[in-house]
């Protein structure tokens, strides 16, 4: 609750400069429009904004499943298997290397001008900071803890699977942090290169016709969603890694609970 108060307070204090700003300096309204103008734009294009926005959401959406499914078993195969992960991790470096930005054009000719390149961009932004996230996480294990799991005579996957994922699922919520509200940003990109639809597309053809009110609308409804994908991965991380966030044991280390025998 505290958070979004302060969200609120800044969105507001952020509307009052704007406003300000174009009370003082006057900037021409194809230029910087003032706010409440861009509010009337969301109203009278309500419509056509929401099956704009509907189409960057579901590229958002399956960018964002596929590039977080992707990252984790990379991050995973990777330091489950030390020597394919030799081989493995330096590709996955030298294709992070790379401006994704300039994949770009290169996605929208593989798979086209419809919805699969959008959501393969979407997806290799939110890829790279899951991936590394997550296999660092797995990586940085207490060695005591597997020394232990070793004395127990533990295999290198049981081990794997009940301690090294558990204390590594703080590193891969961390990784979803940086990453999930990349995810538009990746799909309106796309968008920009090459489309028939979505936010992006309704940029460019408002900058075009310098309809900076649309423009700003546009704008709203991606940080919108920047901001609502920010809280929902806020909302899940504590059912992904609640020791992180309480005060209670990951699995691997709670006890049973001692059974009562009887006397006498």
């Amino acid at each position: 609750m505290r958070a979004f108060r302060t969200v609120v307070m800044g969105l507001i204090a952020g509307l009052l400069a704007w406003q300000a700003i174009v009370l003082l300096l006057e900037p021409p309204r194809y230029m910087l429009p003032a706010p409440w103008e861009v509010c009337r734009t969301l109203v009278a294009q309500s419509g056509r904004l929401a099956r704009e926005s509907l189409v960057t959401f579901t590229e958002v959406a399956l960018g964002l499943i596929l590039g977080v499914a992707t990252g984790a078993v990379t991050g995973l195969t990777a330091v489950a298997f030390p020597r394919f992960g030799a081989i493995l991790w330096p590709q996955v470096l030298i294709l992070q290397a790379m401006p994704v930005f300039a994949l770009a054009p290169l996605l929208v000719l593989w798979f086209g001008f419809g919805l699969a390149s959008k959501v393969v961009m979407a997806a290799l932004i939110i890829f790279f900071p899951v991936a590394s996230a997550f296999a660092d996480g797995l990586r940085r294990t207490d060695p005591e803890l597997l020394d232990a799991t070793a004395m127990t005579e533990a295999s290198h996957f049981q081990a794997l699977r009940h301690v090294r994922i558990p204390l590594a699922m703080p590193a891969l919520v961390s990784g979803l942090r940086v990453a999930a509200p990349l995810a538009p940003l990746g799909a309106v990109i796309g968008e920009w290169v090459g489309a028939s639809g979505g936010l992006g597309f309704l940029m460019i053809q408002a900058n075009a016709r310098m309809q900076t009110d649309l423009l700003f609308a546009a704008l709203a409804i991606l940080a919108a969603l920047t901001l609502s994908l920010r809280a929902l991965v806020d909302q899940i991380a504590p059912r992904l890694s609640p020791w992180a966030f309480e005060d209670q044991p990951p699995p691997f280390l709670k006890r049973p609970p001692l059974s009562r025998t009887s006397t006498g």
